[in-house]
């Protein structure tokens, strides 16, 4: 006998409390069929997903190097046309909206976690514009020093893919942790110099040509933070590839390395720029 009250009751009843009664106790069903048991066999079990399907094809580091191209590639036009076919006039303008496309593109891929050959490529085109158009205006005032910024941007990257080749910094998941807390950190700190500003002529000082020592010492703290992103993003392309994934996520992991390559000169441009002064 059950000790269970509830399975005692459901013994005399066939239910719980009660149920239908025959002269010799409660009724049982009929046994199933031997057709019943397989279909109920061949049936998922209950709650469970069926799983999924297996990739097409698998992820390979051809894949991210190739889209990584195309997408560096989509810039460097998108940047030529906004140098060479843009008016003055229209510059700040071109900047605007491709940094305006670009962010809220970008959000987009980020939150969502999709990104296909068409978001990537058009998020590179718009970064293009905006980079394009900020390049001209910083080459005007110090001719010479977009070359100097992507010479810079290709050694640190070169330096920074050594490093990690050489398993000199390895990347365990504490050192990704502070690493993306220090990302949040610096952007917080950018946005907060943007409102500050808009009521205080240099805003905290952060990106204040004036105050030299500062603005260099920031922006020497965003090319290491952004190298460190970098690494990063290395290590998440070599676990993606030797997990199997789908190669569509190649799309993403080669978004992921522009961003952080985009930072990177962008930061390397800056800091140029207050090292050469107003000369």
């Amino acid at each position: 006998m059950a000790s269970n009250p509830v399975l005692r009751g459901f013994e005399k009843t066939g239910r719980p409390g009660m149920g239908p009664q025959g002269p010799n106790g409660p009724i049982a069903p009929p046994p199933p069929s031997a057709g019943q048991l397989n279909e109920w066999y061949a049936q998922p079990s209950y709650g469970q997903p069926a799983p999924p399907a297996a990739p097409s094809r698998y992820l390979t580091l051809d894949d991210v190097v190739t889209r990584t191209v195309v997408l560096l590639g989509t810039v460097l036009l998108a940047a030529g046309f906004a140098w060479f076919a843009v008016p003055d006039s229209a510059v700040g303008g071109v900047v605007a909206i491709g940094f305006i496309g670009a962010l809220v593109l970008g959000l987009y891929m980020a939150f969502s976690g999709r990104a296909n050959a068409v978001t990537a490529t058009s998020y590179a085109a718009l970064e293009g514009l905006a980079l394009g158009g900020i390049s001209e205006l910083f080459n005007r005032q110090w001719p010479g020093i977009v070359v100097q910024a992507v010479t810079g941007t290709i050694m640190v990257a070169g330096g920074v893919l050594v490093v990690y080749k050489t398993g000199a910094v390895r990347v365990t998941p504490k050192f990704t942790k502070i690493v993306f807390a220090a990302t949040l950190g610096v952007v917080g700190l950018m946005l907060v110099n943007l409102v500050a500003g808009i009521f205080t002529d240099g805003g905290l000082g952060l990106r204040d040509a004036n105050n030299p020592v500062i603005a260099i010492g920031f922006s020497l703290l965003c090319i290491v933070i952004a190298a460190s992103n970098l690494i990063v993003d290395f290590d998440m392309i070599e676990q993606s590839v030797r997990r199997g994934v789908d190669e569509r996520a190649g799309w993403y992991l080669s978004w992921g390395i522009l961003v952080t390559l985009v930072w990177l000169y962008l930061e390397i441009l800056r800091l140029l720029s207050y090292l050469r002064g107003s000369d």
